[in-house]
């Protein structure tokens, strides 16, 4: 059918419909389905609040709880379409069915309507889920209305020749349709399959999360082909200007592609997982997420960082937890020189194995590693198995415990000690022979 057919199609069906709305029972009808609608929307008012205070309280099942919450949203739609349907039955059972002919399809478009826009509320992109619940619902009208052979006519006859290939604008329509359609039912799989394959205890994280991204990528992909193939789109059409085109998206994605690789070489190595403890460039944190592009990495202080995997494949990346999680700590610290040095090894031992978090099986040392200005200077390491919780907190308890045993035992922490010598000159500039020694303490500034 040409445009000229269509509109000529057009205009006996708005002269047909125009003899319909003139006659007096069309007014009627149109009556009662306005002050139905009215009806429905007043019920509604009352009745919504009151069924979504009770739906709030289902816990555990966030879809169901979507699903009827979409239905709380629409529920002068049901109302209305429940009015309808006992208005047609009543109408049906003392008139002749003509009289009611526009209220049953009020009421079949009504129907549609809250059926499509309940469905679409399994998309969580309200945009996508809006724009797909409109054209549902515009081609189940045109099916209703007796239009969808037309439509679809006219809508072949937009096309564009490519080669041995008609691209029209119904077959983009149908490819854009069921390509969506199978990408979601792909996506939907593909999380499903990575949830339970992060739930298995025989592979490791990595493995995990590589064979979850495989899969979901490979879904998409056949997903993908079965849409265009099953809309009649040869594939092969496509391969010089996907050719080109991917020439071109390499040189201007290097960087995503890269990143895209390297992901997939940290997934196979196993340099890093999910949950290990790693410090970049400054970022010290714990990996919460390993993604195609990036690394999502959860600092002490609540910050999310997302470094790219290229980075984790060229710079050098201390893992807390690579192959142990055990981690050794220094705690610096001086005594005075009155103190006993091996007195003070044995109490630093005591003061850091009563801090909850270092590790009691492997006993903390502490070595004597010079004699400073003004003090003895030690070292006392110690072990921790929980690196992620962080490090200047569980150094400043060890120093803490450091201060309290010490106070408690009497060993003192020097300050530093200077020693300023005053010379007097003579007249002609030359030193004299006497001068005036005096000496002090100076707080050391941390």
């Amino acid at each position: 059918m040409n445009l000229e057919s269509f509109v000529a199609e057009l205009q006996s069906w708005a002269s047909l419909a125009l003899s319909y709305l003139t006659a007096p029972w069309f007014a009627y009808q149109l009556a009662i389905i306005v002050v139905l609608f009215g009806l429905a929307k007043l019920l509604s008012l009352r009745v919504e609040p009151r069924l979504e205070a009770r739906a709030r309280e289902i816990r555990g099942h966030p879809g169901l709880l979507r699903v009827v919450v979409a239905l709380l949203r629409r529920i002068e739609w049901i109302f209305f379409s429940l009015f309808l349907f006992i208005a047609l039955t009543v109408m049906r059972s003392v008139t002749w069915p003509s009289r009611s002919h526009f209220i049953a399809i009020a009421l079949s478009l009504s129907l549609a309507w809250l059926f499509v826009s309940v469905l679409s509320r399994v998309i969580r992109n309200r945009l996508v889920a809006r724009t797909l619940s409109w054209l549902a619902w515009i081609y189940v009208a045109l099916v209703i209305l007796g239009f969808d052979d037309e439509a679809g006519t006219f809508l072949d006859s937009l096309a564009l020749p490519l080669g041995e290939m008609r691209l029209s604008l119904l077959l983009i329509l149908k490819a854009v349709l069921l390509l969506f359609a199978t990408v979601w039912v792909a996506v939907v799989l593909g999380r499903y399959f990575d949830e339970q394959v992060q739930k298995s205890d025989e592979l490791t994280p990595s493995i995990r999360v590589l064979i979850g991204k495989v899969a979901k990528f490979g879904l998409i992909l056949v997903a993908g082909t079965i849409a265009l193939s099953s809309v009649g789109i040869d594939l092969s059409a496509f391969t010089v200007f996907t050719g080109a085109v991917g020439l071109g998206l390499g040189f201007g994605l290097q960087k995503v592609i890269s990143n895209f690789i390297s992901g997939i070489i940290i997934l196979l190595d196993k340099s890093i997982k999910p949950g290990d403890t790693i410090s970049l460039e400054g970022t010290f944190g714990w990996i919460r997420e390993l993604r195609a592009r990036f690394v999502s990495v959860v600092t002490r202080d609540g910050r999310e960082y997302l470094i790219p995997n290229e980075d984790f494949i060229t710079h050098r990346v201390i893992n807390w937890s690579f192959s142990d999680e055990l981690v050794r700590l220094d705690v610096n610290f001086g005594v005075s020189y009155d103190a006993d040095p091996h007195e003070v090894s044995k109490l630093a031992i005591e003061a850091a194995m009563t801090v909850g978090r270092v590790e009691g099986s492997r006993r903390p040392v502490c070595w004597l590693t010079g004699f400073g200005d003004s003090s003895l200077d030690f070292v006392l390491r110690f072990w921790i198995r929980d690196p992620q919780q962080g490090l200047t907190n569980v150094r400043g308890k060890v120093l803490l415990a450091l201060w309290d045993t010490f106070k408690e035992n009497k060993v003192g922490i020097p300050y530093p000690h200077r020693e300023i010598i005053l010379k007097k000159e003579t007249g002609n500039g030359l030193p004299a022979d006497a001068f005036q020694e005096v000496r002090g303490k100076q707080k050391e500034i941390d």
